[in-house]
């Protein structure tokens, strides 16, 4: 029988030569990549973040590279990102081995990165310009909702607060005016004629206080104890309705640990019941894959979204895209004029756009978009040939402060006709309501979305924002944020993005150049000296 030999094993055992940690990262590995790409970036912005004194600071490119790299390898976590640093050779050769805790490498995160990094995302996205792996002429625009890391039911809702001010407020008003006529205190009409604030009912308050004081036997037990609620409780709870009320703003809802985050219905629904849970809308544009723009936005419709988001798209490059290509929830009549007025060639389709195409809807000579129009002389003409005149405009103002202009219709007489419960369910002659202007824009993408480009871009778009979102949040895991607040959560999710963007890049790279033997020269951070890997 042959003699078993084993390799020598002894961790004890001494090195001739220096070993370096750069040899034992393999000359592909995508964190030789994000290496070379962060020491190609302009770091003076972050830089600025730092104000010297006190003990030394980790270096910021050695942080950057870590977490960008953590990132690239589904580790979101600050404590997780601290231990494999502590434990991973390729963690170790790009931030070097002076090692930060958690705490470090949070503070970097939420802090230092907040309202710097989107100039180092902007860096990045040229350099793939550069390298013709984009060009900006083009933004496949889609949305996600992805969860906050608040608690899902810390929610508080804008009708309910509403709903319990109100109420609060009625009863305190009642009870302060009966007491006032009894004290024989003055009545102000106009306290009782507009909305009561909490300073107002402090003060209604204090001045009654001060008059039980000199006329104590004239008021009820039960009255006393009303006005001494109203003075420790209700002037309380009126300020945290302000308050909550102020957080809102627009919204319908936030939640009491992330002030940011909106309550949204997401997809990822484990009880399958419908149950909103506090999050971010967040938009994306891609181009060849790669993520060119990104946007949080609380929001949870998306047609919204679009125009802040391109005029940020245009804040971050300097330029617009002459074409935009989105999915149904960004058509509106808002939008489209939006674009227009921008010279964006706009394939962005509209609700009705595949609706209006089947045989239920083309076969239906009732619905208003088959009814016989005479521009002209602006009538329409029903089924039975009789004329629905032009009875005048209404303007309606959407939620975003849009006004459309309404135009309205009415048939003469209706009463008798044999197709009646065809046509409409309304008591008296039919009266239809038209848009022009939105039915003009609506014509216009449907002649652009089914044309020769028109049906290349709708083909593009299931593989371009939709296959990201999928690789970000089933591939990569990356389904929930860790930090909170809308600034911490645009960061989070530009690391997101940077990352995928690199680790298409890495791919890209690994594709193109063949893979050698020969040495790779690497630049060590802060120092001139070179050594080869």
């Amino acid at each position: 029988m042959a003699k078993v030999v084993y390799k020598s094993y002894n961790r004890n055992e001494g090195s001739l030569f220096p070993v370096y940690l750069s040899d034992m990262v393999p000359a592909e590995h995508p964190a030789r990549v994000v290496d070379a790409v962060v020491d190609g970036l302009d770091l003076t912005e972050l830089e600025r973040t730092y104000k010297g004194g006190g003990t030394s600071s980790y270096s910021p490119r050695a942080m950057l590279k870590v977490i960008i790299y953590a990132y690239l390898s589904n580790v979101y976590s600050g404590r997780q990102i601290a231990k494999m640093w502590q434990e991973s050779i390729i963690y170790m050769w790009l931030g070097g081995t002076l090692i930060p805790d958690f705490r470090t490498i949070n503070n970097f995160r939420s802090r230092r990165l907040v309202g710097t990094f989107e100039g180092l995302f902007t860096q990045v996205v040229e350099l793939l310009v550069e390298e013709g792996l984009v060009t900006l002429d083009v933004q496949y625009i889609d949305g996600t909702k992805i969860e906050s890391s608040a608690n899902k039911y810390t929610f508080v809702w804008k009708r309910a607060t509403e709903t319990n001010k109100a109420k609060l407020e009625k009863n305190v008003k009642a009870v302060l005016e009966e007491v006032e006529r009894i004290l024989d205190i003055e009545q102000r009409e106009a306290e009782n004629e507009h909305q009561m604030t909490a300073d107002e009912m402090q003060q209604r308050t204090d001045r009654v206080l001060e008059r039980m004081k000199e006329r104590k036997d004239v008021l009820t037990k039960q009255q006393k104890k009303a006005v001494e609620k109203i003075a420790d409780e209700g002037v309380g709870k009126m300020r945290e309705y302000e308050e909550k009320l102020d957080i809102l703003g627009e919204r319908n809802s936030y939640s009491k640990t992330d002030h940011d985050a909106t309550f949204m219905r997401m997809k990822e629904d484990a009880m399958n019941n419908g149950q909103t849970k506090p999050g971010y809308n967040i938009q994306i544009s891609t181009e060849n894959q790669y993520i060119t723009n990104y946007g949080a936005f609380w929001r949870p419709t998306d047609q919204g979204t679009l125009i802040p988001y391109l005029e940020g798209f245009k804040e971050r490059y300097g330029i617009q895209s002459s074409t935009v290509v989105a999915d149904s929830g960004y058509g509106s009549e808002m939008n489209y004029e939006w674009m227009e007025n921008h010279d964006i060639e706009a394939y962005v389709k509209y609700n009705m756009f595949h609706a209006e195409d089947k045989r239920k809807a083309r076969n239906n000579p009732f619905l208003v978009q088959n009814l016989y129009y005479n521009a002209e002389d602006n009538y329409y003409v029903c089924p039975r040939g009789q004329h629905l005149e032009y009875i005048g405009d209404e303007r309606k103002t959407s939620e975003l402060g849009y006004v459309s202009t309404i135009s309205k219709y009415r048939a003469q007489n209706c009463t008798g006709c044999p197709f009646k419960g065809l046509c409409h369910k309304a008591k008296g002659n039919r009266v239809i309501e038209v848009n022009h202007k939105a039915d003009e824009y609506r014509a216009k993408a449907k002649v652009r979305l089914t044309s020769e480009e028109g049906l290349y871009h709708r083909s593009m778009r299931p593989i371009e924002p939709e296959a990201v979102f999928g690789d970000i949040k089933y591939d990569h895991g990356f389904k929930r944020f860790r930090l909170k607040g809308m600034a911490k959560v645009s960061v989070e999710f530009g690391l997101v993005a940077l990352a995928h963007n690199l680790r298409k890049y890495a791919r890209v790279q690994t594709l193109e150049k063949p893979i050698t033997t020969e040495p790779m020269v690497v630049a060590i951070p802060n120092t001139d000296e070179k050594v080869a890997a």
